[in-house]
């Protein structure tokens, strides 16, 4: 997800259309799409960057996002965050790019874009996918003739694990943008940011808080949250779920009887 579609091309695509690209060290635009750019993380790419690094995803969050805050549903998203002197993307080397085997989809989908929207069918509400260009006039990979179809260019970039990772995540978000009401409070978009990107910070509040006091976990899915970062992150949406009521995925407990007989 980009915040910007200045060079967005406006026509939708789908995985068998073709284009060419190649991007590498000699050609003379090279780590230049690495600046500048407004790149919306995923919950699965701070899990993955933070785990490359060493480092929770507070160090991680702290250090290398900035926080963004959507006006109409008040939705908050994780940025990252561009260096102060140069404008450039902090993991960028004059070898590229330093994390390059965990980077970001959107990263990895460059120079594709992905959208999803909800069609109208006869059975209901459809959810469809499709694609687009990002034709930024500075990038020179276009002029290069290794052709390739979208559905390749995925498999190549390795975007099958984050796509279906993310495939909840965005779920979310697009029931989001098509609810009405309200935009989120500050106190709900503290909870909805820890539990979408601050995993370590999450898991503390679910075992060191009352919240298993007050709703009902299964015990297998809760010893796997302890240690599993993937498990902590699959819960966490299940929680936004709730929080944001789109599902009633959560249950909460029955409060004793406190009457005397």
């Amino acid at each position: 997800m980009f915040m910007s579609t200045e060079f967005v091309e406006p026509t939708k695509r789908d995985l068998e259309s073709k284009f060419k690209f190649s991007c590498y060290k000699g050609i003379a635009c090279f780590t230049q799409c690495c600046r500048r750019a407004d790149i919306i993380l995923t919950p699965f790419d701070v899990l993955k960057l933070k785990a490359h690094l060493g480092i929770t995803s507070d160090e991680f969050l702290a250090k290398y996002t900035r926080l963004y805050v959507d006006e109409k549903s008040g939705q908050p998203y994780a940025v990252l965050k561009m260096t102060e002197d140069e404008g450039k993307c902090p993991f960028l080397t004059e070898e590229g790019c330093s994390v390059y085997e965990c980077r970001p989809l959107n990263c990895r989908y460059y120079p594709v874009g992905k959208g999803l929207v909800v069609a109208a069918s006869d059975r209901g509400p459809v959810k469809e996918e499709f694609y687009f260009f990002i034709k930024d006039p500075n990038c020179l990979g276009y002029k290069e003739d290794k052709e390739w179809t979208i559905a390749e260019w995925r498999a190549n970039q390795g975007a099958d694990e984050y796509d279906e990772m993310n495939h909840e995540w965005n779920d979310i978000q697009l029931r989001r943008r098509g609810a009405s009401g309200p935009p989120l409070d500050q106190d709900k978009q503290q909870l909805v940011f820890m539990a979408s990107y601050d995993v370590d910070k999450f898991r503390s509040f679910i075992f060191e808080s009352r919240f298993l006091d007050l709703f009902e976990v299964d015990e297998q899915e809760l010893e796997k949250m302890r240690t599993d970062d993937i498990a902590m992150m699959r819960f966490g949406f299940k929680y936004l779920k709730y929080i944001l009521m789109i599902e009633e995925t959560l249950k909460m407990r029955v409060a004793p009887n406190n009457k005397n007989d």
